[in-house]
């Protein structure tokens, strides 16, 4: 997993002001797969990224690069 993953995923839900609760609920996720992805102990499945990009209104790739735009 990635750490640069976990970081900016967390960073861009608290900048769109979502709790992790929100997050998983419009994205159809649970609780513990958003948790995990932000502490970096779950990989995320394609299908996941996708739902949480559209969520975010962020590309995919926003959330695997280095430094925030």
């Amino acid at each position: 997993m990635s750490e640069t993953f976990a970081r900016r995923l967390r960073a861009y839900r608290k900048l769109k002001r979502l709790t992790q609760v929100e997050l998983a609920r419009r994205a159809g996720v649970s609780l513990a797969v958003v948790g995990g992805l932000e502490r970096g102990t779950r990989s995320p499945t394609p299908e996941v990224v996708h739902r949480i990009c559209r969520v975010l209104e962020v590309d995919d790739q926003e959330l695997w690069s280095r430094a925030l735009c």
